[in-house]
């Protein structure tokens, strides 16, 4: 089978592109450059590579590197700016797999082969109807079916995860028994897009800084000052500059540019046990279409973590719009990030919705 392989220079990528030649694939390698030359992104591209010519060295495969940088500025970039403007808590993770990984990559070479594959812990499976669904990985851990929960069928339909049914340190022991040249580099961490900038660094670049207070809740004490709301997430406890906490940011006042913190390791203002979605969108099917959609139990997630909340999902009158009962309390459920839904056995991932933040609770 004629195979195109997404690689980053990780370690994930090039054990998928391993068990694809033990397979006896066809396997072609492409590196998406996201990176611009302008000094808004400092990806660090080059290293990543020097890293995927090697391991296309090793295997005898065609490497293409495939340039993105507009595309990724347009959709993503913007996005995830515009959404921090605004006082939401974007996940551009999500956005650079459905715009640019199997978006515009799809559109402009993918497409050209039978398949394309990913190093994402992931996995996918056919019903006895022929439909594909997207399934969680082996390993809970490292799953990160969150990440794809917005990505369209057709899109699905022609992806193939090769390490989902491999926990992250049997990935580590292939790559060392094999000799990969980064069998021991470490896992990129943070936003996708950032490289080696720093968060805050990088919303001060493009929306500057706006001071406001830091202002306690309950009291309405004036506790300190912020350097703009869109620094700040809810649920965030670390980088507050405050004393005396734990604090974690519980509301926003975009408008008058407020933070609202509370107090305490367990303060119940963190937490909620309702989540209002909108724009929901399920991947395969909805499998409730033709069912009164009440309390359909599910499991779920608001951010990534491992753990998977059970809950209950309703459908409400407007297209799109559904509430997430919680059957416990779920911290930090910050509008603009995505509910990722799951059956309630953890296994299929359905699709997701934004959280609005609108009070349910």
């Amino acid at each position: 089978m004629k195979i195109a392989a997404l690689i980053s220079g990780g370690v994930d990528s090039a054990v998928a592109v391993h068990r694809l030649v033990e397979q006896g694939h066809d396997v072609h390698l492409f590196y998406i450059r996201i990176g611009r030359d302008d000094g808004t992104n400092d990806c660090s591209a080059d290293e990543d590579i020097e890293m995927c010519s090697l391991i296309a060295a090793r295997y005898g495969l065609p490497l293409e590197v495939v340039p993105l940088h507009d595309e990724y500025w347009e959709h993503v970039m913007r996005y995830a700016l515009d959404t921090v403007s605004r006082g939401l808590t974007p996940n551009p993770d999500m956005m650079c797999n459905l715009i640019i990984k199997f978006g515009y990559f799809e559109e402009r070479w993918g497409h050209e082969f039978d398949l394309t594959a990913t190093g994402h812990y992931a996995s996918t499976e056919i019903d006895a109807d022929g439909n594909k669904w997207l399934t969680t990985a082996v390993d809970p851990v490292k799953d990160q079916t969150d990440f794809l929960g917005r990505i369209t069928y057709p899109q699905l339909k022609h992806v193939i995860f090769p390490i989902g049914d491999l926990p992250k340190a049997e990935v580590r022991e292939i790559a060392k028994a094999t000799r990969m040249p980064n069998a021991m580099r470490k896992d990129s961490q943070g936003i996708c897009f950032l490289g080696k900038i720093n968060y805050n660094d990088f919303i001060r670049r493009h929306l500057g800084e706006r001071p406001g207070p830091i202002v306690e809740l309950e009291t309405g004490k004036i506790l300190g000052q912020h350097r703009g709301f869109w620094f700040h997430t809810i649920g965030q406890r670390k980088g507050l500059g405050l004393s005396g906490g734990p604090w974690y940011v519980v509301k926003k006042d975009v408008e008058n540019n407020v933070i609202y913190v509370s107090g305490g390791y367990d303060t119940e203002k963190q937490y909620g046990r309702h989540l209002h979605i909108a724009e929901t969108r399920f991947i395969t099917l909805d499998p409730w279409k033709d069912l009164d959609c009440d309390n359909v139990p599910i499991s779920f997630k608001n951010r990534h973590m491992p753990e998977f909340i059970p809950g209950t999902l309703t459908r409400l009158g407007a297209d799109g719009e559904y509430v997430i009962s919680s059957d416990r309390k779920v911290q930090g459920i910050a509008p603009g990030q995505f509910a990722v839904i799951y059956d309630k056995n953890a296994h299929r991932c359905l699709g997701s919705g934004v959280i609005t933040g609108q009070n349910l609770n």
